[in-house]
């Protein structure tokens, strides 16, 4: 049996080809689910074609993490294409250029990084709850945030919080029978992630990686986000689960 057989998944973050959010939602698919996508605005029209490349058309639904009204109708969006929620993958990431410069930031350009990278896991979580009454599993994409990352600044502060917001997620929706965990994906060379200043210094990853790392699939960190949104994992929880090619145990 596939490990989704008959579950829905919403996925966030799908914008091109290359995110490991269309390849959590196209494993997610050959596993058996149904999957919903979110996108927002102008980026909306791009994440509605890009679905179409999916084995299956997925719908779009619209989700701006920054507005609150976005998350009050999440429920109801998604009831238009499905009865209930099984997984949500948190794949949300944003910080202002000037956070990327840590010590002249202003709160002003640290704040949108909080709220959008950070806070939107909770209220991602908690808007989806009306459809979560059976339980499941919540996944977010993270960067190792015990490191103070060359470059990352604010960006590895705000991946901090959301590591600790994870935990806190798992703590008070465990008894609600769902579970809140992280893959720690190694950097994968994404629209996003070119938006990162010192990405490249990330080039040389494989080299200090026992198992190595392609800095251009995805395909590992989506198998572990499907693993993990499958009942396969079902007494874990507040986990983050490092797909790194083993970088993070030896680093260098």
């Amino acid at each position: 049996m596939p490990l989704l057989d008959g579950k829905t998944i919403l996925v966030t973050g799908v914008l091109t080809e290359s995110s490991i959010a269309f390849h959590v939602a196209r494993l997610a698919q050959e596993q058996g689910a149904k999957v919903v996508l979110t996108s927002f605005g102008r980026a909306a029209k791009i994440t509605t074609a890009i679905a179409r490349r999916l084995p299956e058309p997925a719908p779009v639904v619209e989700l701006d993490v920054s507005k609150p009204e976005d998350f009050d109708a999440l429920a109801e969006r998604v009831g238009e294409h499905a009865e209930r929620i099984d997984g949500v993958l948190h794949s949300i990431g944003f910080a202002p250029q000037a956070a990327f410069d840590f010590m002249n930031a202003s709160w002003e350009d640290v704040a949108p990084a909080m709220q959008i990278s950070a806070y939107s896991l909770k209220a991602l979580s908690v808007a989806c709850l009306p459809m979560m009454q059976e339980g499941g599993s919540v996944v977010g994409l993270t960067l190792d945030a015990s490191i103070a990352w060359s470059g990352y600044d604010w960006m590895g502060v705000a991946k901090a919080a959301f590591e600790s917001t994870s935990r806190y997620c798992a703590r008070d929706l465990g008894p609600k029978g769902i579970r809140c965990n992280l893959v720690a994906a190694g950097p994968i060379s994404t629209t996003a992630a070119k938006s990162i200043p010192a990405f490249s210094k990330f080039a040389e990853w494989g080299e200090h990686s026992p198992l190595g790392w392609d800095i251009s699939d995805p395909t590992p960190a989506a198998k572990a986000c499907v693993a993990l949104l499958s009942d396969w994992f079902p007494a874990t929880t507040g986990e983050i689960v490092h797909v790194d090619g083993g970088f993070h145990a030896f680093g260098g």
